[in-house]
């Protein structure tokens, strides 16, 4: 049975509060919505390059991204 990956709450949450929709999203990761809709979804793991990625964007730790810690800030 799949492990349900545990990040992907986290992905809608830091869009919503960046006040992005998921086309500026994909866009930014140069896919399309339909693609980054799947991770934020849990439908499919994002690449780890993405995720750093993301995480810069959103200024917050990679601990903070995949669900580790609560503290948003990067060390």
């Amino acid at each position: 049975m799949k492990n349900k990956i545990k990040y992907y709450p986290r992905l809608r949450e830091l869009r919503v509060a960046a006040g992005m929709n998921q086309t500026e999203i994909a866009d930014l990761l140069d896919m399309q919505q339909n693609q980054y809709s799947r991770y934020e979804r849990g439908e499919r793991e994002l690449p780890m390059h993405l995720f750093v990625k993301l995480a810069a964007h959103y200024k917050v730790s990679l601990d903070y991204m995949a669900g580790l810690s609560d503290n948003k800030d990067r060390a």
